[in-house]
């Protein structure tokens, strides 16, 4: 018998995730199996499937499904590989990853986040995860290089993405939001020699929160 979680992801999947063009099997089996309720907030528990963006603290959030979904499609994670997460929250793009067969480092800055988070990794039984209260965005982590690198807040201009890119290996992929509301760009910076050498593709655009710490621009004052 189908419980209301299973048929709430089933519907999640059909409903939202699907018609975003996320057709990865992987990522779609990740997203149906793993019960994305045990990371929502209490408060929010009812929106754990829901089209939204979920609160989870001070100006961060839980991203939408589809967002999710197209994230882990990009990024084409492959078993083994070593993933950095900045900004992991609740953990649960974390469980995605490693799901996915990375070797996940989450690095978040907000104590108490990255305490729920271990917390929920813990009980979920993942293996080979790790979440770290840093800063991730003061500079190259000396834990790197790293084959994937995802990045779940925006940053508002293309500043950071030297500093992160820099921490990709050879063929290593970058997903990140860059820009400001009400129109941002969902990235997908890959790696194709040197340490500038990265080839872009533009997924979509969205409107996510932006990082903590991230430096924002100048604005004129008339």
């Amino acid at each position: 018998m189908t419980s209301p979680a299973e048929l709430a992801r089933y519907n999640m999947i059909e409903q939202q995730v699907r018609p975003w063009n996320v057709l990865d099997a992987r990522v779609l089996h990740v997203l149906g199996e793993l019960p994305r309720e045990a990371f929502v907030p209490d408060a929010y528990r009812a929106l754990a499937y829901a089209d939204v963006d979920i609160p989870i603290g001070t100006d961060t959030c839980m991203l939408a499904p589809k967002v999710v979904g197209r994230m882990l499609q990009a990024l084409q994670v492959r078993d083994g590989e070593k993933v950095l997460e900045i900004g992991p929250g609740t953990g649960y793009i974390t469980a995605c990853l490693a799901r996915l067969g990375g070797r996940v480092l989450g690095v978040e800055i907000d104590p108490d986040l990255a305490a729920g988070a271990r917390e929920r990794l813990k009980a979920m039984q993942l293996h080979r995860v790790e979440v770290d209260t840093a800063d991730a965005m003061a500079g190259p982590l000396d834990s790197g290089p790293f084959d994937v690198i995802a990045v779940t807040g925006s940053v508002p201009t293309e500043e950071p993405i030297p500093m992160l890119a820099q921490q990709l290996r050879p063929g290593g992929r970058l997903f990140v939001v860059v820009g400001e509301d009400p129109v941002m760009e969902a990235r997908l910076e890959t790696r194709i020699g040197g340490i500038g050498d990265l080839r872009r593709e533009n997924l979509f655009e969205t409107s996510v929160p932006a990082l903590k710490n991230v430096p924002q621009p100048e604005r004129f004052v008339f």
